[in-house]
């Protein structure tokens, strides 16, 4: 849907310019061509954006004519997008943190004074997702990390906020708490749970000596196809609630019938309200002494 209204004025303006002058192929100086301007939409408000623009005039340059943008302006927001990355980073936090749906998050959003349509809100959870993936794809930090304590122990757990959403599929290791692998999938098939674990065990510097998931039946059997011999242990968390489950099943019976009994004592207390005699004493007395839960 277009725009309705004209956009707010920026409460702030950054006149940025790149730190390089001379051109990275040949050397040779580059001059300002020509100025771009943006508007970010920030937690903090609209920013407005004066960008230096250079390029190289020397025609045998492999860059002739190419633009070369200020490097600072990656710090405000994605190319050709709006919204700034702390807007990304906070809907990300919301979703797999609060575990929000997307109308609570453009609610809160649009509470925090950011003009934005509900579809906006999944689009940059594609690009929080995105951003996610870059990131540990840079395992250089990971790998010496992993090198020192010489195995993992893998939990598989997969997210999903709103039923019909993508699932965000991580994999952590339990030892170090670092992040291996975060995924978006449309399923949780056990052919593309397979392939998850595939990539980080061909990945990793050092052993898989175990793994830890909850008990669904596409990941036991991914775990059992790609790490033959691994133990493979249920969640605890996973284990005491399905431990508990029947307890919690027969003191859910067990209310129910005793509601049952005690049916109507709500009614008498209402038709008791008003009077004073004996009589309201006494049955006000007897429906007192009732279990509040059967009430």
């Amino acid at each position: 849907m277009a725009r309705k209204a004209s956009r707010p004025q920026p409460v702030s303006t950054n006149h940025l310019k790149p730190l390089v002058e001379d051109c990275p192929a040949c050397g040779r100086r580059m001059w300002v061509d020509y100025r771009n301007r943006r508007v970010v939409a920030t937690l903090d408000g609209l920013v407005g954006l004066v960008l230096d623009i250079r390029r190289c005039h020397h025609a045998a340059c492999s860059r002739y004519r190419q633009p070369y943008r200020p490097e600072a302006e990656g710090t405000y927001a994605l190319p050709q997008h709006e919204f700034g990355l702390d807007v990304i980073a906070l809907v990300g936090r919301l979703r797999y943190v609060e575990h929000r749906s997307v109308p609570e998050i453009h609610q809160h959003l649009v509470g925090r004074g950011l003009a934005l349509a509900e579809r906006t809100v999944t689009n940059l959870l594609d690009r929080y997702d995105e951003l996610l993936a870059v990131t540990l794809t840079d395992d250089r930090r990971l790998r010496d990390r992993l090198v020192t304590q010489e195995r993992v122990i893998v939990a598989i757990d997969g997210l999903q906020p709103d039923v019909g959403h993508e699932v965000l599929w991580v994999l952590r290791d339990c030892l170090s708490g670092e992040v291996l692998l975060a995924r978006s999938l449309l399923s949780g098939r056990q052919q593309d749970l397979a392939e998850l674990i595939r990539q980080v065990h061909d990945n990793l510097p050092v052993p898989i000596s175990g793994v830890i998931s909850d008990g669904q039946h596409p990941i036991r059997k991914a775990v059992a196809k790609v790490l033959p011999g691994v133990p493979h242990q249920l969640c605890q968390f996973h284990y005491l609630r399905e431990a508990a489950r029947p307890v919690y099943e027969a003191d859910r019976h067990a209310k129910k019938e005793l509601k049952k009994q005690v049916r109507g004592v709500r009614p008498i207390e209402r038709s008791l309200e008003g009077r004073t005699d004996p009589v309201r004493r006494q049955k006000q007395s007897a429906a007192t002494a009732m279990p509040s839960a059967a009430r």
